[in-house]
């Protein structure tokens, strides 16, 4: 008889659904379409053929076989990795410098844990600063790579994935969504989140005045969350103290901004071509 084998792929999915709790949760952990994450676990159930899994809205339950399976899961999953971490280790080593805007190092906790997880024996340096400044210390090679807000008078990069920007205001306060509207607007230069918020208020005939600036989201969510001003975010930059807005505000809708990666022009070293396919697969998984 054949001998049979597990699929690591879909057990990496049954492995992400139990973790997050959810198919939605575990696309966004995994960088798959919610679509090809149940259709790897409706895989491992025929392969297996039995019942792993049943739904409760949107949470994901299993079964007692699908608990079991999961035990096994997670020591077959641990055992490939650490095999690819002991193969890695002597191959991949050096320093890698990766610059990041604030705002976005929220992106990428799993990708830096995983990294240092394959690769222990490279010494990772990550610089926040302005996406413009960024670039330009990635083409001076002053920086391996740089994921940052795609500038539109230096466009360059690889696209990895489409945000759509948002009005947003605090969650317990908000303030009046009248002219002048209050805006809480990033530093001029700082990014295109300014940029395109004055230009889509100009182009609806709205006026506004500046309330508060500042180069991140950290310095402008406390005016935000206080009722003080509007602001501009992508999707991802939302926490549980914003509250987005709705084309029901009056507001004028928001174009997308593009994430991209830019890599300095000598060759890349082998760190900065595996951190750079692990942004990739992470991360495209946004708007297309």
């Amino acid at each position: 008889m054949r001998a049979r084998t597990f699929d690591l792929t879909l057990l990496r999915t049954l492995v992400a659904i139990a973790d997050t709790g959810s198919v939605t949760a575990a696309s966004k952990r995994l960088a798959f379409s919610q679509s090809t994450i149940s259709m790897q676990l409706k895989r491992l159930e025929a392969q297996m053929e039995l019942r792993l899994h049943e739904r409760e809205g949107r949470q994901v339950r299993f079964t007692a076989d699908g608990e079991r399976l999961l035990t096994h899961a997670r020591r077959l999953l641990a055992l490939n990795d650490d095999a690819w971490q002991d193969m890695q280790v002597h191959q991949v080593s050096g320093e890698l410098k990766l610059g990041i805007p604030e705002d976005y190092a929220s992106l990428l906790p799993s990708v830096f844990s995983y990294f240092h997880q394959l690769y222990p024996g490279v010494g990772l340096e990550v610089i926040c600063g302005v996406s413009a400044d960024l670039v330009e210390r990635v083409r001076s090679g002053d920086l391996d790579l740089a994921l940052v807000t795609r500038q539109r008078n230096s466009p360059g990069g690889e696209v990895i994935r489409r945000e759509p920007l948002l009005w947003a205001v605090g969650l317990s306060y908000q303030p009046l969504l009248r002219d002048p509207l209050p805006l809480a607007l990033y530093t001029r230069g700082a990014d295109v989140f300014r940029e395109v918020a004055e230009q889509s208020l100009q182009s609806a005939g709205r006026r506004w005045r500046v309330a508060y600036t500042s180069q991140s989201m950290t310095g402008l969510a406390p005016v935000v969350m206080a009722g003080l001003a509007i602001v501009v975010v992508t999707r991802s930059m939302l926490t549980p103290m914003l509250k987005p807005l709705d084309e029901s505000s009056g507001l004028p809708a928001l174009p997308s901004i593009e994430l991209a990666l830019h890599r300095a022009p000598h060759r890349p070293s082998e760190p900065a071509r595996r951190l750079a396919e692990l942004i990739h697969e992470q991360l495209a998984d946004g708007e297309p």
